[in-house]
C-alpha cells in the first residue's frame, strides 16, 4: 500500500493561507498528504495535482475522491505545470506546494531500485515510461561523466575511486542490481571512511537518482514558472531535502524579494521598484522534536514560503 507521511504538513498548510474559493496546485502529489489537507479547506475552489508515478496517482485519487470532487490529477512532470494549467484554462493560482525528493513508498518498494537497503534491478526512474535509468548511467557513462555526477549531485569525495571501480567491474559483466553497486562502492571507499558518515552508498545513490530524473533543472524551471502563475496574495511553499534543492530555492526567493539599489536621496521606494514578492519565512522552517521522532525523513527537511504582493510591471 502507498503509505506516506508528509513532512512539515501542518506548517505547510498553515503557510499557504488557503482560501476556500482559491485555485491551488500540488506539484508533488505522492501519497496525497498535502492535497488531502488542501482539499478539505476548499468549498468552491479547485486543486490541481501533478505526479508521474501511476501507482501514486491511483492511490491518491481514491483518497481525494472521499473528500470532494474539486480536484484534477495531471499525469505529468511538474516541469510542465505552466503549460498543462494553461491548456486547462488556468492562468493564475492562489497557492503552489512542492514537496521534493522521493516519497517513502518509492524508497520502500524494493523493485524501484531507489534504495541501497533492498536488492533490486538498478532503476530509480520516478516516471517508469522514461528510458534513462540508473542501469544505463552506471553501465554506459564514461569515467569523467560518472565522476561529475557523483561530485556535483552528492559532493562525494571518493567520486573518482567509485567511478574507477564501476568501470573495472562492468568490463567483466554489466552491473545489474543495487546490491552489486553497493558492494562496488564499499570496495572503492577506504575502510576508515566507510565506518563514519552513514551508509557508504548513500551519496552515490542520491547522485544517481538526481541524474536519472534530472531533478535540479526540472525544479529550477518549475519554480521559475510558479512565480509567473501565482496571483497577488498567493503563496508558494517549497519543502527541500538536500542542500542542492535548498540552494536553488533560497537563491530564487532571495532574488525576487530583495530590495532594489536606490539612488541617493530617494526617500520613498516607488511602487514599480518594490519587490514583487515577500518572504513569509525569514528562515526555513524545520521539523520539531515530535516530528523528528515520528518521521525519519523530516531530519533534513526545510520549508520556505513566499507571497506575491505586487503584479509584475507591464512591459
Amino acid at each position: 500500500m502507498f503509505n506516506h507521511i508528509s513532512v512539515l504538513l501542518e506548517e505547510t498548510i498553515e503557510g499557504l493561507n488557503i482560501k476556500e474559493d482559491g485555485i491551488y496546485v500540488d506539484c508533488t502529489l505522492g501519497g496525497g498528504g498535502h492535497s488531502q489537507e488542501i482539499l478539505k479547506r476548499l468549498t468552491t475552489g479547485h486543486l490541481y495535482c501533478f505526479d508521474q508515478d501511476q501507482v501514486a496517482i491511483e492511490v491518491a485519487a481514491k483518497r481525494l475522491s472521499q473528500i470532494s470532487d474539486h480536484f484534477t490529477i495531471i499525469y505529468s512532470n511538474f516541469k510542465n505545470m505552466k503549460s498543462e494549467l494553461n491548456q486547462l484554462g488556468v492562468q493564475k493560482v492562489d497557492g503552489i506546494v512542492f514537496d521534493l525528493g522521493v516519497s517513502s513508498p518509492q524508497f520502500d518498494d524494493g523493485e524501484r531500485g531507489f534504495s541501497y537497503n533492498y536488492d533490486a534491478k538498478l532503476d530509480m526512474r520516478m516516471d517508469r515510461n522514461q528510458t534513462l535509468s540508473a542501469y544505463e548511467i552506471v553501465n554506459t557513462y564514461e569515467f569523467n561523466e560518472l565522476v561529475k555526477i557523483f561530485y556535483k549531485y552528492a559532493d562525494e569525495k571518493f567520486s573518482k575511486q567509485i567511478a574507477r571501480a564501476i568501470e573495472r567491474h562492468r568490463q567483466e559483466k554489466p552491473i545489474e542490481t543495487t546490491f552489486e553497486l553497493v558492494e562496488i562502492i564499499k570496495e572503492a571507499i577506504p575502510a576508515p571512511a566507510r565506518r563514519k558518515g552513514g551508509h557508504p552508498a548513500k551519496r552515490t545513490f542520491q547522485a544517481l537518482r538526481i541524474a536519472v530524473n534530472d531533478e535540479l533543472s526540472v525544479f529550477e524551471k518549475a519554480l521559475d514558472d510558479s512565480l509567473d502563475c501565482i496571483c497577488v496574495g498567493g503563496r508558494i511553499a517549497v519543502i527541500t531535502f538536500h542542500s542542492l534543492e535548498d540552494k536553488i530555492c533560497k537563491y530564487t526567493f532571495n532574488e525576487v524579494t530583495k530590495q532594489p539599489q536606490l539612488p541617493m536621496g530617494m526617500p520613498v521606494v516607488p511602487e514599480y521598484l518594490k519587490p514583487r514578492f515577500q518572504k513569509i519565512t525569514k528562515k526555513p522552517i524545520v521539523a520539531g522534536e515530535k516530528e523528528l521522532e515520528e518521521n525519519h525523513r523530516s531530519h533534513s527537511a526545510k520549508l520556505r514560503i513566499i507571497e506575491r504582493v505586487y503584479e509584475n510591471e507591464e512591459k
